[in-house]
């Protein structure tokens, strides 16, 4: 008896097969974008190009809109309707994806992007939702190296066989789930952002810029001037060998990391009888990439690779979680980029004996304190966000493997 074409997971009510269909039986038609020059936006008639569709949300981004630099009377066939989807058809950007949405205002689409006219038979989000599929990803990788440069036509793309119920009903609630799905998504990411931007906001005021013997806000308690010391002050190299522990690796955004949670490959030698001890509490940074940011406090026991540098803090007048947090800021990095040595960015190396030579303001340990209270309260409020984000995409991908076919 032939296996019947159903997903894993259905919702109540539907038992019927589902049919495979190319994107031409369910499309009206295929056109290419629009090859006239951009202007700077209106306000009001958006002009879409591949780099205004978010890689991650496949949402429009707002950000560096711009208009059509033609008349508008003439291109009308270029405005984009409900039910129209695009596809990037070539470039790194090639099978990008976006649903349009009447929210978006009005819209032309430009060249390099190719409309998908959605048939009102069959429910739009269903169908752009096969659009963030495994087998979606797996024709373009197929697909768009067939010539030298990555590219997919309006053919190939209608050529894109997707699986989808018969009913427009059971596309249609599927479709819906997707949609408030995303809409969870791109809220919890606007919230993440909100709190970054709040965090680098609060960083520019809490600590003095170059010039200044002082913050632009403090606590109420606080009045004396910050303190400027030479970090070989207030701390001390730490050169321990082991090859023993816990294999940690120095990020630019997430500081220490234990390296096999890292989603790349493990290029550490094999022969660790040089690599450094790193105690709980220790600071270390990637000498190439301090310029960067690329350090951090750690949270664990381990070994990094003898290409870093590790250095404690002296504990009766500074914290080094706020050291942490301090050399981090812009202006310190930018002193770690004009003091790093080497020709090229490639190249610029930051050991510790140039670090110790740079002047750090600090204030009383009081008051850093009270800082690392404030900073450490919102970086726990943007690791639960998330976190939260971690499982809702999860969850759509778990969705998205046992709905679809």
């Amino acid at each position: 008896m032939d296996k019947k074409m159903v997903p894993e997971v259905r919702f109540k009510g539907f038992t019927d097969d589902w049919e495979q269909l190319p994107l031409s039986k369910i499309s009206n038609s295929f056109s290419y974008g629009l090859n006239v020059s951009s202007k700077k936006y209106d306000g009001k008639n958006k002009y879409i190009r591949i780099t205004d569709i978010d890689d991650n949300s496949h949402k429009l981004v707002e950000k560096n809109l711009t208009s059509p630099n033609t008349n508008l009377e003439d291109i009308s066939d270029y405005q984009l309707k409900e039910n129209d989807l695009l596809f990037a058809r070539t470039g790194a950007s090639v099978g990008k994806s976006y649903l349009y949405d009447n929210a978006d205002g009005k819209a032309f689409f430009a060249g390099f992007l190719i409309r998908m006219e959605i048939n009102g038979e069959f429910d739009k989000n269903f169908v752009f939702q096969n659009t963030l599929t495994d087998k979606y990803q797996q024709f373009i990788k197929i697909t768009s190296q067939r010539s030298g440069q990555p590219g997919i036509n309006a053919k190939e793309y209608a050529s894109f066989k997707i699986i989808i119920p018969k009913s427009f009903n059971e596309q249609r609630l599927i479709g819906k789930l997707y949609f408030h799905l995303d809409n969870l998504i791109t809220l919890q990411q606007s919230q993440i952002d909100y709190f970054l931007k709040l965090r680098k906001g609060l960083i520019q005021r809490i600590f003095p810029s170059n010039k200044a013997s002082n913050p632009k806000i403090r606590y109420t308690d606080f009045n004396n001037n910050w303190e400027q010391r030479k970090l070989k002050e207030v701390t001390k190299e730490i050169s321990n060998k082991s090859s023993e522990g816990e294999l940690l690796s120095v990020t630019i955004n997430d500081g220490i990391v234990k390296n096999s949670s890292l989603e790349r490959k493990n290029n550490s030698s094999k022969n660790k009888s040089k690599y450094k001890k790193v105690e709980i509490g220790d600071i270390a940074y990637n000498s190439m990439r301090m310029w960067q940011g690329a350090s951090g406090v750690s949270k664990y026991s381990g070994i990094v690779s003898p290409a870093y540098t590790v250095f404690k803090v002296k504990k009766n007048v500074l914290n080094n979680i706020f050291l942490g947090y301090s050399i981090k800021t812009p202006e310190m990095t930018w002193k770690f980029r004009i003091n790093s040595q080497g020709l090229t960015s490639d190249t610029w190396n930051l050991k510790y004996p140039l670090f110790s030579e740079i002047n750090i303001q600090i204030p009383s340990l009081k008051e850093q304190n009270y800082l690392v209270n404030l900073l450490e309260s919102i970086d726990k409020v943007i690791c639960s966000q998330t976190k939260h984000l971690k499982t809702l995409k999860l969850l759509k991908k778990y969705f998205l493997q046992k709905l679809f076919m």
